[in-house]
């Protein structure tokens, strides 16, 4: 056992169950499943996990209502039907050494019924979100029902060979919703103070205690706190979590922040990497002095952003957890603990916190991905990349050293192809070093940093300063060619005789634009986003101009409801469903959409136009009418983000030969 992760790698013991390390897989939705039942695509994910050396894996919101189920992605666990597949997972995960835990959930008011055509339960009739219908608010029929499904779902994961529960009491799930006096406003016994909010949730604990017994692993998940005014606080969390563990006997205390409330609260809940995840960790450390406080000495895990097994070891060092939950670390590196046990740390894919695969997706009801990992999930169709090294070498030569280019340089290196990589610039990167200059994107770098060493550990040729011709290309006579020349910002023409900057050329000096800058965005997508913001955390004044009756379409809700508190408190002004129509270096006329009507801003000192890339095709074009074999990755096969671009890369260099 590495000194340095002597606290992290310590077993420990959580009711019944000894954990082998203080590492979890904490719950997460994959949206793996099918037909509301785990899939073979759950199993090979949660066994690479646990092959990867975890402690404990923590499946995912295992739901326990018919009205809770949502998107036939998400799995239930009060249909006998569950049990066998749930079988196959646990068996398979607990035969590479870890344990395995269930997490069940009713998601209360967040599920409006529209794949199932059932109507959302909640305490009281408050939607989630201005664009929410209010729930059912509960009768005692309602309440008898909900935990029926708890103790029904219970008794199907025993029988499935769970080695634990865990009681969602998080995320502003039902539970939370109770406990909460943002969205509990009941005038009965279940309303009202804090010990009548606590009512209903107590109820359900006990029930779920009563049917596992004593002698099995029972805990819960808590939010600390909400971030949102007239929500949940950690005050009143220091007195829910003794209160729970008085009434019910709870093996440990999985502690988390969040409600799911269309506000910052929503975001925080997985923070990118524009949000300082500090403050999340004091929410473990509080609610593990009030528990011991109150002779409760149950473990505690913490959650949220860790990355890496030394900020783990810091947290269980300064007695702020017993065990630390790495849920998007795990998606981007499954073996993070058993490379770290074995000194591999230079192998390991550290996630990024982009939001862009994981959160993206869940948005859209997809299969979560990785951008850093771009076999997440595929775990069942791609073995590893040991496991197909070629027997037949082909020299392979990349044209273009971004993101796109570098994994598919250090894919094929690592596959055992002999790999050249041209690039133009005097440095690899390409839009990644835009991404870079802003600092609440600045993580993009760890990604740039681990490719730039792999290709370097793995003998990839580098030539800097290459201009890539058609007939240089030719004279290098490579078995294949990559070309990963990305793309190029396309300069929007706004009548008036004003130039509308493109973003990269933003960044080069923002100094130069003034301090009343116009930003025009086509793209919603986070270029645009974080360059707002960027230029406001710069002193700037910023106005935001969408043809749209929003912003950042392309992005996550998981992360723009951040970015929209964070533009408010910068006066960032977003004027939604207007279209630049002239700019002439310092007045700037805008249509009103909706009306036709023009608005006239005076004293614009710059104007940024946003619009999607262009890829160009004649090298492409010119390379196959020479015959030579060439496939396009990344942008330049299609303009799109960073996660297309190393998912096409990574396949290419997957399929070679």
């Amino acid at each position: 056992m590495p000194q340095a992760f002597s606290r992290t790698l310590s077993p420990l013991r959580v009711g019944n169950l000894e954990f082998r390390n203080r590492i979890i897989v904490p719950a997460h939705t994959t949206n793996f499943g099918e037909d509301h039942l785990p899939s073979e695509r759950h199993l090979a994910y949660h066994r690479e996990r646990a092959k990867g050396g975890v402690g404990a894996i923590i499946f995912e919101s295992i739901r326990v209502h018919a009205n809770s189920l949502g998107r036939p992605q998400a799995v239930c666990g009060f249909d006998p039907a569950c049990i066998a597949p749930f079988r196959r997972i646990t068996e398979a995960v607990k035969a590479e050494g870890a344990r395995i835990l269930g997490q069940i959930i009713h998601l209360g008011r967040q599920v409006e019924g529209d794949f199932e055509r059932t109507v959302s339960f909640g305490p009281s009739p408050i939607p989630w979100s201005t664009s929410a219908l209010p729930p059912r608010p509960m009768e005692r029929d309602d309440m008898d029902a909900v935990i029926e499904g708890h103790v029904l779902t219970a008794r199907n994961l025993v029988a499935a060979g769970f080695d634990g529960i865990e009681l969602q009491m998080a995320h502003g799930h039902l539970l939370q919703q109770f406990l909460s006096p943002l969205s509990n406003k009941r005038e009965d016994d279940y309303g009202g103070s804090l010990e009548k909010r606590m009512r209903f949730p107590i109820e359900v604990l006990r029930a779920v205690r009563a049917e596992v017994s004593d002698g099995f692993c029972l805990g819960v998940r808590l939010s600390g706190e909400e971030y949102v005014e007239g929500g949940m606080t950690i005050d009143q969390a220091e007195l829910i979590a003794p209160a729970l563990a008085a009434a019910a006997k709870i093996d440990f205390l999985n502690v988390s922040h969040s409600a799911y409330h269309a506000s910052y609260s929503l975001a925080s809940q997985m923070a990118d990497m524009a949000i300082d995840p500090a403050p999340f960790r004091e929410l473990p450390a509080r609610i593990r002095s009030a528990l011991h406080a109150a002779g409760q000495t149950m473990p505690v895990f913490a959650v949220c952003r860790f990355t890496k097994l030394d900020e783990a070891e810091a947290m269980i060092a300064s007695g702020g957890a017993d065990a630390v939950g790495m849920a998007r670390a795990h998606l981007a590196e499954p073996a993070i603990v058993k490379k770290t046990v074995e000194g591999r740390t230079h192998e390991i894919r550290t996630c990024v916190a982009c939001n862009q695969g994981c959160a993206g997706m869940l948005e859209k009801n997809l299969p979560i991905r990785c951008l850093v990992n771009p076999r997440a999930g595929l775990e069942g169709d791609w073995a590893e990349l040991a496991e197909i090294v070629t027997e037949k070498p082909k020299k392979l030569l990349i044209i273009g050293a971004g993101p796109a280019g570098l994994e598919a340089a250090r894919t094929a290196a690592a596959r055992g192809h002999k790999v050249t990589l041209w690039e133009k610039g005097d440095a690899p990167g390409g839009q990644l070093r835009d991404a870079i200059r802003m600092p609440k994107r600045s993580k993009f770098s760890h990604l740039l940093e681990e490719q730039i060493a792999d290709i370097e550990r793995l003998g990839v040729t580098v030539e800097c300063g290459k201009q890539a011709e058609a007939a240089a290309i030719a004279g290098f006579n490579a078995d294949a060619v990559f070309l990963a020349t990305g793309s190029t910002p396309v300069r929007a023409i706004i009548p008036g005789g004003g130039k509308a900057l493109t973003i990269p050329e933003a960044l080069q000096n923002p100094e130069a634009l003034g301090d009343n800058v116009a930003l025009f965005d086509r793209t919603g997508e986070w270029a645009a986003l974080t360059l707002a913001e960027h230029l406001a955390d710069l002193g700037k004044r910023v106005t935001f101009f969408s043809p749209i009756g929003g912003i950042a379409w392309r992005t996550t809700i998981y992360s723009t409801l951040a970015n929209m508190k964070r533009l408010r408190e910068r006066k960032v002004r977003l004027a939604t469903l207007r279209r630049v129509a002239s700019y002439d270096g310092g007045t700037l006329t805008a249509e009103d959409l909706s009306t036709g009507e023009m608005e006239i801003h005076a004293g614009i000192t710059a104007l940024i136009a946003a619009e999607h890339n262009f890829a160009d095709q004649t090298l492409f074009r010119e390379l196959r009418a020479l015959g030579i074999p060439v496939r396009q990755i990344g942008d330049n096969l299609a303009p799109r983000t960073a996660l297309e671009a190393v998912y096409h890369a990574h396949l290419a260099a997957r399929e070679l030969n």
